[in-house]
């Protein structure tokens, strides 16, 4: 049999089947020609034996043909049977993991916190803060501890000598409470008793009258205190009403450091007949009374005895360490004045005194005492801070109508229209309202006589930092009581006073702050609207709240300081009649 073909080219292909065709390259089965040997098997595996896809034993990735596997392989991979990838898919995956590294890190900073048990504390930006607040708080606790403990045990020793009576006689015995005693700050978060008995207890805080401790009475029916500070015979200096004996009652709790206090009473006492030290204790505290007692008889201990929890509104709790100072102050000048004396100093166990304190106070007791427009003699100045005083004018003394404490004089006639309406917490706010000051001044000085050095307390510590450890106290001792004081009195005060502010030229805030007044003599800033006086006083430095509607250190609303080397007076319009109380 004779296979007839039309053309040659038909011919070669069909002689493949017959096996008499040289060329390898065309496809037995179906006769179709590849242009290379790879080709055809490639063709063979895909058409004859039904594997349809080729694929990359390294990415996986199917391919139809052979030859475009071994294509991708070179053209897109290098060495793609050794597992390398693509240069730029390398860089791509070596970003994405810099930057996964990064924001976990900063996600970890953010929220890393440090806790001391399970007290939980502030998140710190690096490790190294929190090594150094770490290191400070134990530093901090190791020293309080070690000076405890070294009190404790230097009465110990004296007490083995029999240098110390175990029992003082000048000492109040504590009476027991039910009730663990504890500081005004640590009794903050106790208990409180029913709704009912909180709202029968608390009504009205600063106007109802809080009831005083009672004083504890010995087996023979005589009050402990009236014991204690029977000592003090004299009213008077050889009887003298010109010499009053004036106690310095200091207002104690749980600072250990009330040693610094006392430490400058006693230096600048000039005599301890005129001016005795009573330390009246609260809070139960053993190491501060440790301390106290080691004065011996140069001072006299008085202790609150009811340690009893006081009951507060739910709102006010963490206000409860002002009910227990009220509590404290109420009692011990009951105590104090009922022994008959005509005039007591109170000082806190946290303040320093100048020289001259002493003398300060017996100079200004006579005018005191004769003008009823005055109500108290505060050591204290508000805005007594380096730069706003006339370092120099030692002498200078204000009425003001702020009641300004730490360190001040009242008499036994004050005493006796407060006593009855003794407020149960914050009874300096309550002093100030015009119910009480009727429209009464202070006395207080330029240069101030007291300084306190207790950051932490009661009060927050932040007002300390931003304010109170500026205070500048006075160095130079001035005889108050050789020097004319009259000039206090109101009749001959408010005249000069008045005519010398309100005569000041007129400059603005902007003109001081810049230092471009034209003259050294006293200028005066006038403000009509509480943001005005506000503004002022934030931009100069001052003390910029109210109380009751009046501004620190102010008289008339006149607050007097000084500023670049020159006497300045922020001053409402002279027609100004009374203080507005929406002011605050």
């Amino acid at each position: 049999m004779v296979c007839m073909l039309k053309n040659t080219g038909s011919l070669k292909k069909h002689m493949v089947r017959h096996k008499t065709s040289d060329k390898p390259n065309i496809c037995e089965i179906c006769g179709k020609v590849a242009p290379t040997y790879t080709a055809l098997k490639s063709h063979k595996l895909f058409v004859h034996e039904m594997q349809k896809t080729f694929r990359c034993l390294v990415c996986k990735k199917a391919f139809k043909r052979a030859f475009t596997l071994k294509f991708k392989i070179i053209s897109k991979f290098q060495a793609c049977d050794n597992g390398v990838m693509r240069p730029r898919k390398t860089i791509l995956l070596a970003g994405v993991l810099v930057i996964w590294v990064l924001m976990t890190y900063l996600a970890f900073m953010r929220s890393v916190r440090v806790t001391d048990g399970s007290r939980p504390r502030p998140a710190y930006g690096n490790k190294l803060m929190l090594e150094k607040v770490q290191y400070f708080e134990q530093n901090l606790k190791s020293f309080s501890e070690n000076r405890q403990n070294l009190y404790r045990d230097i009465i110990n020793i004296l007490r083995r000598e029999n240098k110390v009576p175990s029992v003082p006689a000048q000492a109040i015995p504590i009476i027991p409470s039910q009730e663990s005693p504890g500081s005004a700050v640590e009794d903050a978060g106790k208990a409180i008793e029913t709704n009912s008995e909180i709202e029968e207890e608390t009504k009205g805080i600063l106007g109802v009258p809080a009831p005083l401790a009672p004083i504890p009475e010995a087996e023979d029916g005589r009050p402990e205190v009236e014991r204690v500070l029977s000592k003090f015979q004299q009213r008077y200096l050889n009887n003298d009403p010109a010499f009053p004996v004036i106690p310095v009652v200091v207002f104690a709790c749980n600072r250990i450091s009330v040693n610094k206090c006392l430490d400058d009473l006693i230096r600048y006492r000039p005599s301890a007949e005129q001016f005795p030290i009573i330390v009246s204790q609260d809070c139960d505290d053993e190491a501060t009374r440790n301390t106290i007692l080691s004065y011996r008889d140069e001072v006299t201990l008085i202790q609150q005895p009811d340690q009893s929890d006081i009951p507060v509104p739910p709102k006010e709790k963490k206000y409860k360490g002002y009910y227990k100072i009220s509590r404290h102050y109420g009692w011990a000048l009951r105590a104090v004045f009922g022994q008959g004396f005509d005039s007591v100093i109170l000082v806190e166990d946290d303040l320093s005194v100048a020289p001259d304190f002493y003398e300060y106070f017996l100079g200004t007791y006579p005018i005191l005492k004769r003008d009823k427009s005055l109500w108290c003699v505060s050591a204290w100045n508000d805005n007594g801070k380096e730069g706003l005083i006339d370092s120099t004018a030692h002498d200078l003394l204000y009425r003001s109508d702020f009641f300004p404490g730490l360190g001040w004089m009242m008499t036994k006639d004050l005493w006796d229209e407060l006593e009855p309406k003794w407020p149960k917490a914050f009874w300096d706010d309550w002093i100030r309202q015009p119910e009480q000051r009727k429209e009464r001044a202070c006395i207080r000085p330029e240069l101030p006589r007291t300084r306190t050095f207790g950051k932490i307390g009661v009060s927050n510590g932040l007002f300390f930092d931003k304010h109170l450890k500026y205070i500048k106290l006075s160095e130079e001792f001035v005889s108050f009581t050789k020097s004319n004081l009259s000039y206090l009195v109101k009749s001959t005060y408010d005249d000069t006073f008045l005519k010398t502010v309100y005569q000041s030229p007129v400059v603005t805030l902007d003109d001081v702050k810049r230092g471009i007044v034209m003259t050294r003599e006293p200028i005066r800033i006038a403000y009509h609207t509480k943001e005005q006086y506000k503004r002022a006083t934030k931009n100069l430095g001052l003390m910029d709240d109210f109380k009751s509607g009046v501004p620190r250190t102010a008289y008339r609303g006149i607050v007097s300081f000084f500023y670049n080397g020159q006497r300045v007076y922020l001053a409402p319009s002279a027609n100004w009649k009374s203080y507005d109380l929406t002011w605050s």
